[in-house]
């Protein structure tokens, strides 16, 4: 079940909400999210929720192992415990035939692929779980001894199947405590209704779009066609996950959780390292605080650190080598930052510095989109190749001339609205005497536009894709 399936919106929401605003009581509206969590990740497969119950219930008493324990070799031992349980999952269904293809092309022996499905949302509920057991062990948190409230921080099916990657820290005290305002009603419909539109309206049309190009004959592309597909692509790629947390913190903003943002208008950044401190904002701040920091080869090395934590995030994202490329390559630019520093990096004019991260993210996501099911690392090496005219494609053809003028509205507003224009616009407005009525009426008005014409796409829509839930 997706965000922006019919059923999900005019069903399970339609269902859900007046059933939880009957209660007032915590107690009865966590039972309800509970319940309702459990059947949205259920409805896809209902074996995964087995593997879902397991690695909650295991971590509830490595959680309780560790605080009856504290500072002693036995809360070290908990820990140990639920990361080989967590890790242990999350590799084994994730990356088992990834090992063996690879260990089958170097060896030459042929073990046959077990062809396990990756269960949903595993890749960011497994993270969740390691910052829970991980600050319990530090400190930050107090260990959560009720197994139905961590059940339901784990399982709270606005961030379950593809994140944000929420601390608990971040919902510890709103589990017992949250009340929801009309404000956060209000807000929370917003900001589902902005994702709603960000995926449906625009990210499946530059899906469609950059899915011809990238998905067909690459090494037919002109050195045009290369770049127009993979900015395109760049821009779907941002769209659809941004739009889907977007609809995950405005969910969990009905219901009264204020989950962190998760993207802060990327696309505007100056270098590498502010582009990432902007995207996908849960995952790199958990890499930051759980493994960067650890020790692991001696405060004198890292950058050591550095590149291990890179390495772990492209790893994150896929079992192929595109994806372990993509993060190295990340982490390649970030440590040339690093080494050119702060200081030296804000004496460059601003323009420059945009023209150069926009280049190497856009590349970034060309990287990104070659993964095993896409052609690999061969056909990688074609795409860039005929980014620099090395393959000696043509300079640029009719065809993304064609593609260009008629797709160049959406070109522009993807543009446009991928900048910080919407609050820009909310500031100016504010300053009127008549600012309020003005923001008020015309969030109803843009609300009920993005609303009805998303619903309107997806009747007639053939795919309707989340890049994310795949991790």
């Amino acid at each position: 079940m997706k965000f922006t399936d019919f059923l999900f919106v005019f069903i399970f929401l339609l269902t859900l909400i007046p059933v939880y605003f009957i209660g007032k009581n915590n107690n009865y509206r966590n039972a309800v999210l509970l319940l309702f969590s459990i059947i949205f990740y259920a409805w896809s497969c209902p074996w995964w929720l087995i593997l879902l119950i397991v690695s909650v219930t295991g971590n509830y008493f490595f959680g309780l192992m560790i605080d009856k324990y504290r500072g002693t070799g036995k809360a070290k031992l908990g820990v140990a415990f639920s990361l080989i349980l967590s890790l242990g999952m999350l590799v084994v269904f994730k990356y088992t035939d990834f090992f063996i293809t690879n260990l089958n092309a170097v060896t030459g022996l042929g073990i046959p692929l077990t062809h396990i499905v990756l269960p949903i949302g595993i890749s960011f509920y497994t993270f969740q779980i390691i910052s829970y057991i991980m600050d319990v062990y530090w400190g930050k948190v107090e260990v959560q001894r009720r197994y139905d409230k961590l059940f339901l921080y784990i399982s709270l099916f606005p961030q379950l199947v593809a994140g944000p990657i929420v601390r608990y820290s971040v919902v510890e005290k709103e589990i017992d405590g949250r009340v929801s305002t009309a404000e956060d009603i209000s807000t929370g419909i917003t900001r589902f209704i902005y994702g709603f539109g960000k995926k449906v309206i625009i990210a499946n049309s530059l899906y469609d779009i950059a899915e011809k190009y990238l998905g067909g004959d690459i090494a037919s592309l002109s050195v045009a066609g290369t770049w127009y597909a993979v900015i395109l692509y760049a821009l779907y790629v941002y769209y659809d996950f941004s739009g889907y947390s977007d609809m995950a913190i405005g969910l969990g903003r009905i219901f009264g959780f204020h989950f962190d943002e998760n993207f802060r208008y990327p696309f505007v950044s100056r270098s590498i390292t502010e582009f990432w401190q902007r995207w996908h904002i849960s995952l790199g701040s958990f890499f930051r605080d759980y493994l960067l920091y650890v020790p692991l080869f001696g405060k004198r090395r890292q950058y050591a650190s550095l590149f291990l934590v890179w390495f772990c995030t492209g790893f994150w994202h896929g079992a192929s080598w595109n994806y372990i490329i993509w993060g190295l390559y990340f982490g390649v630019f970030i440590f040339i930052e690093r080494m050119i520093g702060n200081k030296r990096l804000k004496k460059i004019p601003a323009p420059i510095m945009h023209i150069y991260t926009v280049l190497i993210f856009t590349v970034g996501f060309g990287i990104f989109y070659f993964n095993a099911e896409k052609g690999g690392i061969s056909a990688l090496g074609t795409f860039l190749g005929n980014l620099v005219g090395a393959n000696g494609n043509p300079l640029i053809d009719i065809g993304t001339q064609t593609s260009f003028m008629n797709n160049i509205f959406l070109i522009v507003a993807a543009i446009v609205f991928s900048a910080p224009v919407i609050p820009w616009l909310r500031s100016k407005l504010q300053k009127t005497e008549s600012g309020e009525n003005a923001i008020g009426v015309s969030t109803i008005v843009t609300n009920m536009a993005i609303f009805a014409v998303s619903v309107i796409l997806l009747v007639n829509s053939t795919n309707n894709p989340f890049l994310y839930w795949q991790f």
